[in-house]
């Protein structure tokens, strides 16, 4: 399939109607992971779940837009890091065409591949932007590190990886299960449903 035919696959109606609640339910978990101060984000849910069902550049496309929707809005913070949301939902997809979703322990190993695909953009971002300290619950460990003697750089890779890590892990598995389970009527409209449901 060329890449012309993907996108036209991809950005179906459907698929259009999705991408709005994906960008919704990563504002709103993630908003709620922010006031809690976790340290985890629960903030691409959305863009993974239309990364698997619909494909990479939907999920992509959601995860993008969804965090500079996300800073205008209510967290400035948010809006740098639109292109680390852009790798989640690449990569997901990608992920999703390659078979790495099919069971539960594809969906951990996906998490984990996620985090390691993110994580160069990440660590700019987190350390030029911000200088380390996002507001998130993922600063305690980058205060930790920095009170023991590591510096701003190693710092934030440990911050990124660790948070991240727990964050996209228990994200891919709570997409799949989502996916997993969704009834087949509603399944059967989405192209990337079947690589996950079988």
């Amino acid at each position: 399939m060329s890449l012309s035919q993907s996108l036209r696959r991809e950005f179906s109606t459907q698929a259009l109607v999705l991408i709005p609640v994906g960008i919704v339910l990563n504002i709103v978990v993630g908003q709620l992971a922010s006031a809690l101060k976790l340290p985890i984000f629960l903030d691409s849910i959305g863009t993974m779940l239309v990364a698997l069902l619909v494909g990479p550049w939907a999920g992509a496309l959601t995860g993008f837009l969804g965090n500079l929707i996300w800073g205008l809005i209510t967290d400035p913070v948010a809006a740098p890091f639109a292109l680390v949301a852009l790798v989640i939902g690449l990569v997901t997809g990608l992920l999703a065409r390659a078979g790495l979703f099919k069971h539960w322990w594809h969906a951990l190993l996906s998490g984990v591949i996620v985090t390691l695909a993110l994580a160069p953009v990440a660590i700019l971002v987190r350390t030029y932007l911000f200088g380390g300290v996002t507001g998130s619950g993922a600063d305690f460990i980058t205060g930790y590190l920095l009170q023991v003697g590591q510096d701003l750089f190693g710092a934030v890779v440990v911050t990124v990886i660790a948070s991240n890590l727990v964050d996209k892990v228990i994200t891919a598995l709570l997409a799949w299960g989502i996916v997993k389970y969704l009834p087949k009527r509603f399944t059967t409209r989405y192209p990337g449903a079947e690589r996950v449901v079988g």
